[in-house]
């Protein structure tokens, strides 16, 4: 096969796949439940963000960075510029879908390219690699699920192809190669930190490699390092906190609260082993490890392998070989498990699984020359053709009826999906697959709208603030979906309380109904968050005392309020006071809180810094200005500051565990044992603050 005729065909498999996808989203009604809505709801953030969807507009970096606290911005970016070109319904943004999995058949394609010659043989079988590609139904059901995966399948197997063509004892050692594997490596963490589970030692192996080649694979080595770090560290240094407790819900407490097999543990080892029937289809995965078996066997008869004119290449299924299993390796060794994190580890199986797909078309050419030029081609067919049944099987079940949910009439009757309304936050109680604050805020942002939902009533301690602040609540009469027992005193408080009045029911499909409250007009309006911000700002200054009553009650604030509408008139007030009155510690307390809300480390530092000179007394202003600096990626003034710090106020344990802590961040490893012993004692100090009877029993 020809060049042309191979692209041609190419096209032709992501074109068919595409039209699939599309008859699919056009009878699919179902809503986006949690993590759908969550990324579709980051899709408008970033799209409104670069200034290309209604609502919106370009506000600078940090602005930008602020909208990807835990998973990086790539996919959102790609996710949202494509909505502004087809539409922010579901299935209109479902178009990026068809973009990531056109990238995924390039790579799975190219990648395939580099396994067998001659070329001619190679594109054939590139082509039945891509193919299996688009039918595995774990992939055909990425390609109609809004989630990260297959963005993040797409770039890593991109990314795998080229550090393979790269790492090639033979082809590999150009410039160009390894400055395309960095891109694409740094590509692939942007979307999402799991890359790493797959990528890492696929890179681990690829410089031990350059270190043993020679000095110019070396260079090319740490200039693509160079490239990945620059690519990632303005992500990773404005999010670095929020990411690494991110990832710890995401993985360890994930995996405890939902009873995941435990790491070493033979049920562990086999639970991913046990996907991939289901995920590939029994067709894809049997004939072609049949097929495999058969080709060893025929490289044991020489006769039979003489026959054939094709060449694997050594090294490119070394390299494929060796990254699938490290990459199933490192994935079986994460706490958390599920069936979507094994999506980037498919397509270099299915590549391989082609080529035993492949060696029966070859033993067919072998067994019946005088029929090779069609009977090779009809069997691969008619074994496409079984393939296809279970993933259009798997996909059908996945189809729901006509969609005759009430959330779109919900959102439009709280004022939402209209850029003139007034911006609005609707506290949504139940928390179903089809209603929840994720979709709910999706629905309530389209079109350049500003409602958004939240999700309050897990615990008692909402019941005050929701009817002292609410102004929309919705409620559930029937199934409350995965929500908290206490759920329920909220939604009895309301209805009970004559602040609200019912304004709608609406039923619900499977019996049941939501009911939308708003908050009567002649109801006691209390006073604002905007008077109480300023009170307990002031309060750090008694330390972990003093935090406690803060965050507490801007967590509950931000649940209230999703537009943080509070902000920007205390921001003016505050700065008012100061420019009457620049000794103002209270005003410049309630500064530097608002600069750690918005992850202005550089800003909250300032302001710490003029607290320290009016507090000299107090070593809170200085604790705090350390914790910032090391939160903005700044150790080595960290250390200082606490260091100075601990010369005018003692040996203040919460001082010492940040200037050895921050020490040890800037490279200062040898004080390791020294932060060991500190940060301890520093969080029994916090600890004895938030209670002091325990400080008094002890």
């Amino acid at each position: 096969m020809g060049a042309g005729p191979f692209r041609v065909c190419l096209i032709l498999i992501w074109l068919l796949s595409t039209v699939a996808d599309r008859l699919w989203w056009g009878h699919h009604a179902g809503l986006p439940s949690w993590d759908q809505a969550d990324y579709l709801n980051s899709a408008l953030d970033h799209g409104r963000a670069l200034g290309v969807l209604a609502g919106g507009g370009w506000q600078g970096w940090n602005a930008l960075l602020d909208l990807s606290p835990k998973i990086p911005p790539l996919a959102s970016l790609v996710n949202g510029t494509v909505m502004a070109v087809a539409g922010d319904a579901p299935s209109e943004a479902a178009w990026t879908l068809s973009f990531w999995n056109g990238l995924l058949l390039v790579s799975s394609a190219g990648w395939a390219l580099q396994c067998l010659r001659p070329k001619r043989s190679a594109r054939g079988f590139a082509l039945l690699a891509a193919s299996a590609v688009a039918l595995a139904p774990m992939l055909l059901e990425l390609r109609t699920d809004y989630v990260l995966e297959l963005p993040l399948t797409a770039l890593v197997t991109l990314a795998l192809w080229r550090l393979g063509a790269w790492w090639s004892p033979r082809a590999g050692g150009l410039w160009w190669q390894a400055l395309l594997a960095a891109c694409a490596v740094a590509l692939s963490l942007l979307v999402k930190q799991s890359a790493l589970l797959v990528l890492l030692p696929a890179l681990g192996w690829s410089l031990v490699t350059a270190q043993r080649i020679g000095r110019g694979r070396r260079l090319q080595a740490l200039a693509g390092l160079i490239l990945v770090l620059l690519s990632v560290f303005p992500w990773l240094r404005h999010n670095w906190i929020t990411t690494l407790g991110g990832t710890n819900r995401a993985v360890i407490e994930s995996a405890a609260r939902e009873g995941d097999p435990g790491v070493f543990s033979l049920s562990g080892w086999l639970w991913y082993l046990r996907q991939v029937p289901l995920q590939i289809g029994s067709a894809l995965l049997w004939i072609g490890l049949a097929g495999l078996v058969l080709l060893v066997v025929m490289r044991f008869r020489p006769r039979m392998a003489t026959l054939s004119n094709q060449q694997d290449q050594a090294d490119a299924w070394r390299w494929l070989v060796g990254t699938l299993f490290l990459g199933w390796l490192v994935t079986n060794l994460s706490p958390n498990k599920d069936p979507r994190y094994l999506a980037p580890l498919l397509p270099p199986l299915l590549v391989l699984l082609s080529r035993g797909w492949w060696q029966w078309g070859v033993w067919i050419r072998q067994r019946w020359p005088a029929r090779s030029a069609w009977l090779p081609g009809l069997a691969l067919t008619a074994g496409a053709l079984v393939a296809i049944a279970p993933a259009w099987t798997a996909q059908s079940a996945r189809l729901k009826p006509g969609n005759r949910h009430p959330l779109q009439a919900i959102v439009e009757k709280a004022g939402g999906a209209d850029p003139i309304a007034a911006p609005t936050t609707l506290i949504v109680v139940p928390s179903t697959p089809d209603l929840n604050q994720h979709n709910v805020s999706y629905y309530g942002r389209r079109n350049g709208g500003r409602l958004v939902g939240r999700q309050l009533g897990g615990s008692t301690d909402h019941i005050q603030p929701v009817l002292a602040h609410a102004n929309w609540v919705l409620l559930a009469e029937g199934d409350q979906g995965s929500v908290r027992r206490s759920a329920s005193s909220l939604d009895q408080a309301v209805r009970e309380s004559g602040i609200f009045e019912e304004l709608e029911v609406f039923p619900r499909p499977k019996g049941g109904s939501y009911s939308l409250w708003k908050r009567r007009l002649d109801s006691a309006v209390p006073e604002g968050f905007e008077q109480r911000f300023p009170q307990l700002a002031a309060g750090m200054a008694q330390g972990p005392a003093g935090l406690d009553p803060v965050f507490s009650s801007v967590a509950i604030e931000h649940m209230l309020d999703g537009h943080f509408s509070y902000r920007a008139p205390l921001r003016r007030a505050a700065l008012e006071r100061l420019k009457q009155d620049p000794s103002d510690d209270t005003a410049r307390w309630s500064l530097a809180l608002l600069a750690v809300l918005t992850n202005r480390p550089a800003e909250a530092a300032h302001h710490f810094e003029r607290l320290e000179t009016s507090n000299p007394e107090s070593p809170w202003p200085s604790a705090y200005r350390s914790v910032v600096l090391l939160a903005g990626w700044n150790p080595w003034s960290a250390s200082s500051v606490a260091s100075a710090a601990v010369e005018r106020h003692g040996q203040h344990p919460i001082l010492v565990s940040l200037e050895s802590l921050a020490a040890v961040l800037g490279g200062a490893i040898w004080r390791l044992p020294e932060a060991v012993q500190s940060v301890p004692a520093a969080i029994t100090t916090v600890e004895e603050s938030l209670n002091p009877q325990a400080k008094g029993s002890s």
